[in-house]
């Protein structure tokens, strides 16, 4: 019976350290990942499953000719960060992001989507 109970014991230790130690993940984005939009967005908005720190996460969003269409201004509320874009028009369109989370780790990532009116 303590064999089982050490066993119980360690197995928390270990799980408990995994999740307390783990880093932002990137969950999903508007407009999606890869889509195709018949509507030119507003902004870009992506979301992740820990709290941000404003200070050090940012997002650029580039038309084809990597020329930035984003507006600037990076806003993060919570676990939400976001940028507004400039008028665009068809075509394809990168984004690239970079989260610190309040864990003080590092994240970061980039993905397409498409305009197709």
């Amino acid at each position: 019976m303590r064999s089982l109970g050490a066993v119980a014991l360690l197995a928390m230790l270990v799980l408990g350290s995994i999740g307390a130690h783990a880093h932002s993940v990137f969950l999903r984005a508007s407009p999606g990942v890869g889509s195709t939009v018949r509507t030119p967005p507003r902004e870009v908005v992506l979301w992740f499953n820990q709290k941000l720190e404003p200070s050090f996460s940012t997002v650029a969003v580039t038309d084809a000719g990597g020329g930035r269409v984003d507006a600037g201004g990076v806003r993060v509320d919570g676990n939400v960060m976001r940028v507004s874009l400039r008028p665009i028009g068809a075509g394809t369109y990168g984004v690239t992001w970079r989260a610190l989370s309040v864990d003080t780790h590092t994240t970061q990532g980039a993905f397409h989507f498409h305009v197709r009116p």
